[in-house]
């Protein structure tokens, strides 16, 4: 059974930075595809970050060169470090997975989210 379960979301001040981690259960790292998502109050669902099962990231074009997901697959956990923090950040923080090499992909898995919240 596929569980994962977000953390270390809260409120910072524009600029500050957060780190998101995700504890995961049966998930093979070496053939998934990790994503973070969010969803902000009235958007849609948004992908943020992947990473593939070699290592490949992939970013969305408003979090290049702030965010940087990375994966510890000796405790299964995905991060995802956020510098420089917007208020546009602000959103429900969603840990997901896909099964296969493929990435980016849509994912079959998902946490219950992490609220961040960036203040101006």
């Amino acid at each position: 059974q596929v569980q994962l379960v977000e953390s270390g979301g809260g409120s910072v001040q524009a600029g500050g930075s957060l780190r998101l981690s995700c504890a995961t259960s049966g998930i093979t790292y070496s053939s998934a595809c990790m994503s973070w998502f969010r969803r902000a109050p009235g958007k849609e669902r948004e992908g943020v970050a992947f990473i593939a099962s070699d290592g490949r990231t992939i970013y969305g074009d408003s979090v290049k060169g702030r965010f940087t997901i990375s994966q510890d697959t000796a405790k299964n956990t995905l991060y995802l470090q956020m510098n420089s923090l917007k208020p546009e950040d602000t959103a429900m923080y969603y840990c997901a997975a896909k099964s296969g090499r493929l990435c980016p992909r849509y994912p079959e898995y998902w946490g219950r989210g992490t609220q961040v919240t960036v203040s101006a």
